[in-house]
Formats: C-alpha cells, structure tokens, sequence
C-alpha cells in the first residue's frame, strides 16, 4: 500500500495545473502543465489500505489503482508503468480523456476529495513516453491465424494489440486517411496531441500489426470479401451516427453537427488544406449539448476566434455536489467545469431550441429558445417564453445514436438490438460465426475506458474462437453495465 498515514498528512486534493487561459488559446497545444513529481507522489500516497479497493469496481478495465499508486509513492516508476500496462493497452488516453469513474468510486471520497487517480495515471503514462519505456511486445510464434479489425479507434485498437500479441495476424482497416478514428479526428489536440497516439501506433506496427487506412469496408472491400480473407472479423466501428434536431430551419447554413466541425479542425491543426472548412472565426457561436462534445467544439471555437460561444443544455444545470439520490460509490452527474469552460463563453440551462431563423439569404442568423419545462416526464419548450439568441454558427453536440448501420445490414445480414447497435452474444460474437463486434458499435455511445475494456475482451473471445482456449484477459461482459454508465 501506499504511505499508511498519508490521507492524514495530506488532505489537500491537488491536480495538473493548467496554462494560463490567455497564453494556451494562442496555440493547440496541451492545456496541462507537465507534472510535478513530487506533487504526484503525495497525491498517489492518500491512497488507502482499504479493505475493499472500491476504485477497481468503477474501473470496466479493473486498473489495480492502489497497486500502482504505492509504487508511485514509493518512487518505483518503471514498476508503476509495468503494472498500469497489465490491465490497460493505452493508459495515456484515458489518463487524458476519461471521466474518471474511478475517483466516484474512491474509498476516500466518502468523506474527503478523493485520490488524484487520473491524474496519477498520467504520469504514469508520461514517464512511459519520456523515459522510453514504451517497448514493443512482439508475439514469440505465429499462429497462422488472420484476425480483420474494421475501426481504429480505442477498442479496435485495443483488441489489435492484444491479438497481435497473442500471435495472430491482424489487419486493421480505417476509412480515413489516417489511423485513430476519434482519437484522431474527433478528440482536440488542446486535449491530446496525436504525437502520443502517434507514438503508441509505432509501438504497434514493431509488434506486426498492420494498418490499413483509406479502406472503406463495405464500399471499398465487401464485408463477404473481409470474411473470406480472413479467419475472424470485429466490428469497432463506434457509435458515429449523430443525434439530429429536426426543428424548423434545420437546413440553413451554418448549422452542422459537432463533428463536422471537429474533424475539420483537427485537420487544419494537422496541417491539411481544408477547402469550405467550417469555422467560428468572429462569428457568434451556438453550442446545442452540454457534454464533453460541446466542450470540444467550446474550446475549439475559443482558438479560432469567435465573436461569443454560448452553450445550450435543455435540462437542469447539475448539482455541484452528490444528490441523495446518486450516493457513493455512484458516478454521480455533477456539474464539471472542464478546460475549455475556463476559457470564456456562456452555459445556459433549462433552454429549448425551437427554430432556426435565417436571415433572407438562407444562411442563420438566430435561434428561437424557450424556457424547458417539465411535463409527463417530458421536457417541451414552455409557450410563451420564446426569445432569440443570435447565431452565425450553430453546432449540434446531442450525442450519438448508434452506429452505421447500412452496409452490415445489407452485406452481412446480422441483426440489430433495440437500441440500434450490432447484436451480439455473451462472447461478443454476432449470430455469425467468426464476427465478433466491440466497443460502442455494439454497446452503444460510452466511455473511452468502456471501448478499451471491451476491445481487450473481445480479443480474448477471439483468440478463445480461434484457439479453443485463450490466456487473454477478459475484463468485461457485452451485458456489463458498472456505475461508469
């Protein structure tokens, strides 16, 4: 365990500072300073000698947190990067990019603010990349076998590695032009600069995986032709579809879903020449969703300039504190205040968007928001509170609603939940043999720490399919649902 006293002695929660709000929206770097060695090991040595280590079971990789939070303490950093990579492929993503269940679950945070977790991953992750401690692990013999992975995000990319290194031949094919989905292009570099998934991807490709980017399966390569090749195929395709709004002037320009957006400004930022990019320089701003989604189009539309960014949420603003109602060791909805809000703009609750105006020349100039109000369990615009908030650029940032559903319909014929997401068994394969699905593809939109988890999981079912036995690891089941949901 970590230092025995060390919830006593230090009781003070301390996080990653952040660059100053008017020097870091200059540029597209991290927003986070580098850490401070000795502020981590204090941070790591509040961790307890709990019974019953309740951050595992917030964790869907079940990350042995105060396992590796004693050898930070203790100053055995390779040993910490060892033992945060025995459970998690790609430890500098979600120490950067996940929410956190584990700190809703930290023994600690019962009465006091929880152990820094994320924060203490990071790190961990940081030493790995700094220090060169990020070795690629080649398999010691093939199989013979051949595995497809359609999807390079964090769960395709998950189950890649695995079964790579478990000696199988894998392919992962990618319809962008470069490999990482929306670790590539959806996720700000303010948030995560590509150079580490750049990193990581290199690590990859020294231990045999192969890439195939611009490769559209179903358009470019039949799904039949993919299982003819080889001798198993997963679906990761995520969850890609977006949440639509279909109100009144819906189809005026300059309303675009978020990630149109998001993936043209990843694209300038990584220096392609993006023609008719959108983009919120010295216009005035909206933001439909309050999510991590709208977060990113928040601060990136801080760093390219706009006029105002303003926020709609159609609910009520979260508590700042856990309700009755979500206890511990709950993940509770609270009211976050992530780097870009920091940054300026306006959050605006309880608002129903109702109509798009346009300004005669079918482009917006404004949205027509009411008051939301409650009835039947429904939120409905409340009549008679009507007003307008003007508006060059409206971005829709209302989440996912599964994933693309046509070509696996068509082609494969497998079918699909009631939740539109790719069906599937307790070993995540689909009702035909030798496709497997994983990630949100086949759970529908979650979390970054959920898609990783699963895409080791899914390989284990793989390698079990393909082998009739398998030593990988299988963190979660498709029917799992931990307090991180």
């Amino acid at each position: 365990m970590a230092d025995p006293r060390g919830f006593l002695k230090v009781r003070q929660r301390e996080t990653a500072p952040r660059r100053p709000v008017p020097v870091r929206i200059q540029d597209w770097r991290e927003v986070y300073e580098q850490h401070d060695a000795g502020v981590v090991r204090r941070q790591a040595g509040r961790c307890m000698d709990c019974g019953i280590p309740f951050c595992h079971q917030g964790c869907p990789l079940g990350n042995l947190i105060p396992e590796w939070n004693d050898l930070m303490w203790r100053g055995e950093d390779r040993a910490a990067v060892e033992r945060l990579h025995a459970t998690n492929n790609f430890p500098e993503f979600t120490g950067k990019l996940c929410p956190a269940p584990c700190e809703a679950s930290c023994v600690l945070g019962i009465n006091q603010p929880p152990v820094t977790i994320k924060q203490v991953e990071a790190a961990i992750a940081e030493d790995a990349f700094n220090n060169g401690w990020l070795e690629p692990h080649p398999p010691q013999r093939l199989t013979g076998k051949t595995i497809a992975v359609v999807g390079s995000g964090p769960a395709g990319l998950a189950a890649a590695q695995q079964l790579t290194r478990a000696g199988h031949t894998v392919a992962v094919y990618e319809r962008d032009d470069r490999i990482g989905g929306l670790l590539r292009y959806g996720i700000p570099e303010f948030k995560m600069e590509k150079k580490i998934l750049d990193t990581r991807l290199n690590q990859m490709l020294a231990e045999g995986t192969r890439f195939r980017a611009g490769v559209e399966i179903g358009k470019d390569l039949s799904w039949e032709d993919l299982r003819t090749r080889y001798d198993a195929v997963i679906v990761a395709t995520g969850a890609t579809v977006p949440r639509d709004l279909p109100i009144p002037g819906r189809d005026l320009d300059g309303v675009h879903f978020a990630m149109e957006y998001l993936v043209q400004a990843n694209r300038a930022v990584a220096g392609d020449q993006v023609h008719g990019q959108i983009t919120a320089e010295d216009k005035h701003v909206v933001i439909l969703g309050g999510g991590d989604t709208g977060a990113d189009c928040l601060g990136t539309a801080h760093r390219q300039g706009a006029a105002s960014v303003t926020t709609l949420a159609i609910g009520t603003q979260p508590p700042h504190e856990r309700t009755d109602n979500q206890p511990w060791p709950m993940f509770p909805a609270l009211f976050e205040v992530q780097s870009a809000h920091e940054e300026g703009g306006e959050r605006m609750y309880l608002a129903s968007t109702v109509e798009f105006l346009s300004d005669g020349d079918g482009n917006v100039r404004a949205l027509r928001v009411a008051e939301t109000e409650y009835l039947d369990g429904r939120r409905v615009p409340k009549a008679g509170t009507e007003r307008e908030i003007p508006a060059d650029l409206v971005l829709l940032a209302l989440g996912f609603t599964g994933p693309e559903t046509r070509s696996i319909d068509e082609q494969l014929r497998v079918p699909f939940d009631d939740r539109g997401n790719v069906e599937r068994g307790g070993d995540y394969q689909t009702s035909i043999p030798g496709v497997f699905v994983a990630g949100d593809a086949g759970r529908g939109q979650s979390l970054i720490v959920w898609a990783i988890a699963e895409g080791r999981a899914a390989a284990a079912a793989v390698d079990a399919y393909l082998e009739g036995a398998t030593e990988l690891p299988s963190p979660v089941r498709p029917t799992d649902r931990a307090f991180a949901v």
